[in-house]
Formats: C-alpha cells, structure tokens, sequence
C-alpha cells in the first residue's frame, strides 16, 4: 500500500513539475535540458540539438528518455537533414 501511495504522489510530481516548467515565456532550456541530457552518451550533441528543439517549440519532455509526445508535434516532427529525429 506505501509503494502503491508513494508511486502516485512520485507522478503527481513529475506532472506538476512538468507544467511548471512549459508556463509561456518560463522555459529554462538550459535546465531542462541539462536533466533530459544528463544520462546521454553524447552529452554535449543532445545539449545542442535539445537547445534547439526548446527554442523553437518552447517544450521539453519530463525524463531523460521517451515521452516526446507530452510537447506535441513540433518537437516530435522535426528532423535532422539526413531525416532523422532532431530533439532528443
């Protein structure tokens, strides 16, 4: 019953700080990104291409992986010039 109570207060959480961090004209693309990078193998490229899809879609995804979805398609549509998915 504790883990089950503790796992939805962790994603009550993680929802609440997600919805923080996209208020209009609030974004910190540098911390975002900074904790979407951090488990990367190429920290410095994923911080580059992250800066970017932050700026111009002014989202970043909760987690270091997956959940691309939770910005929309501006972040899940744009790709690289060899048509590979640009935001990490």
């Amino acid at each position: 019953m504790a883990v089950r109570a503790f796992l939805v207060l962790s994603l009550l959480l993680l929802s609440f700080t997600y919805e923080v961090s996209n208020v209009e004209g609030g974004v910190d693309c540098d911390g975002l990104c900074g904790v979407r990078c951090g488990a990367h193998s190429r920290p410095n490229v994923c911080m580059r291409a992250c800066g970017t899809c932050c700026v111009r879609c002014g989202c970043v995804p909760p987690g270091t992986s997956g959940n691309r979805e939770m910005c929309g398609r501006c972040y899940t549509d744009m790709t690289t010039h060899a048509n590979k998915t640009k935001c990490p």
